[in-house]
């Protein structure tokens, strides 16, 4: 494979002008899809790898026809037979917690690293959930991503003097995190206490006696999948209020307890409806990628937000520099782009009464039409346009994880067709604008 990655300089050496354009967009096509084919093969830590870098994609100005190919992974796979995983089962926890379970052979979800069973506690009927680890995956995630890193190099895709291996240093640490599920429940416990009282969401209770590094027990809760079709079937007002949830919940995890859960698969929501009270639940099913953010990062990024949410250019470009976007003397121009994409981002927090763009997307009380909005395109091409620029820099890694959920936040509103002023969500984090 990498002798076929490999081919382009050399070939290239016998095309011109646009012949060479065309053919070099056709060999990165060709690359591309070498490479999604080698990471769907390999499943496992490196397809999680390959969807972080569609995600990655624009802000490391790839290729369109590399980025496209790497948004087809998905993070599921086919379910592993039973035998494998009761063995493992059975070399986690001893016989005596084992024989207190009956555990459905049939799987309720499998992904990459596991797969999820339903289970039933014998002495009171108790339903719960065992998520197991697929056997070697653990093992496996730094040959795993020592793979794609020689992949990557041998594609010639990434952009010069990018170098991967940061990047997929900070993902192999997400990786061991996700793997040791003692991890995801102690991070289950710790939002549960974060949100107890709060009825619009639904965390589930753990079950330490019947968890290890490599299985993790959990109350069932039952719920609509987010794509399920009676969603959209929910009046405008209870699937306002269900939008409403997810973004102030994501708010208070990044601006309040610097915890965010950063993996916004609708795999881990569901839905509890309740029409008798006309007050639905967020089922919150996954906490295998909560991630802790470094006090100087939330400084600098809460600043950047008030900046663009105060149309403050100046503390917005302050800002960026303290993260490392740009260097203390970018170009106005570079400036310019990089605060076009930041107050697009905020476009649905803008008063409901403000001109500019966002106008053509609010109803006629003023609520942001998530779903009608073009807003992920219009950001991911300013994205682009910015990172044209030879002064603007790969932006820090934690903006990664922070932004692939804030974008599946975006991405939930838009699915439920929500409508709403999403403003004074925000606005109670952003302080006053500079006099």
């Amino acid at each position: 494979m990498s002798a076929r990655l490999g081919s382009y300089s050399l070939e290239s050496l016998f095309t011109f002008g646009n012949q060479r354009q065309e053919r070099r967009r056709q060999l990165f096509a060709e690359q591309a899809r070498l490479l999604v084919e080698e990471l769907g093969r390999l499943k496992g830590s490196v397809m999680k790898v390959g969807q972080l870098l569609a995600l990655y994609g624009e802000q490391l100005n790839l290729p369109e026809e590399v980025v496209e190919a790497l948004r087809t992974l998905q993070d599921d796979s086919s379910p592993l037979a039973w035998p494998a995983l009761e063995s493992m089962l059975r070399a986690e926890l001893d016989e005596e917690r084992l024989i207190e379970l009956e555990v459905d052979p049939e799987p309720l979800a499998a992904a990459s690293l596991g797969q999820v069973h339903r289970a039933r506690r014998r002495v009171d009927g108790r339903e719960l959930c065992i998520k197991i680890q697929y056997p070697g995956v653990a093992e496996a995630v730094d040959s795993d991503l020592d793979m794609v890193g020689m992949l990557l190099l041998f594609s010639r895709m990434l952009p010069t003097g990018f170098n991967p291996h940061e990047l997929l240093a900070e993902v192999r640490g997400m990786l061991h995190q996700e793997v040791d599920y003692r991890q995801e429940l102690a991070a289950v416990q710790q939002f549960r206490e974060l949100l107890a009282g709060d009825d619009r969401f639904r965390v589930p209770e753990p079950f330490p006696e019947y968890s290890t590094r490599r299985v993790l027990t959990l109350s069932y809760e039952p719920g609509l999948p987010v794509t399920s079709t009676e969603i959209p079937t929910l009046s405008q007002s209870r699937r306002n209020r269900l939008g409403e949830a997810a973004l102030d919940l994501f708010l208070r995890e990044f601006f309040e307890w610097g915890l965010v859960q950063t993996d916004p698969h609708f795999g881990n929501y569901r839905v509890q409806s309740d029409p008798s009270r006309d007050r639905d639940r967020l089922v919150l099913l996954d906490f295998g990628a909560v991630r802790h953010f470094s006090e100087s990062f939330l400084r600098a990024y809460y600043e950047m937000v008030r900046g663009a949410f105060w149309k403050d250019r100046e503390r917005l470009r302050r800002a960026a520099v303290d993260l490392g976007f740009l260097p203390a003397l970018a170009s106005a121009s570079t400036v310019d782009n990089l605060a076009e994409m930041c107050f697009l981002i905020v476009e649905p927090f803008e008063a409901p009464d403000a001109d500019g763009p966002g106008r053509q997307w609010r109803n006629d009380r003023g609520e942001y039409r998530w779903g009608a909005s073009d807003l992920p395109k219009r950001v991911a091409l300013a994205a682009s346009r910015a990172s044209l620029s030879l002064s603007f820099r790969v932006p820090p890694k934690e903006f990664l994880f922070l932004h692939r959920k804030l974008g599946g936040v975006f991405v939930f509103l838009a699915e439920l067709n929500a409508e709403l002023d999403a403003r004074p969500l925000l606005r109670r984090y952003m302080g006053e604008p500079r006099r």
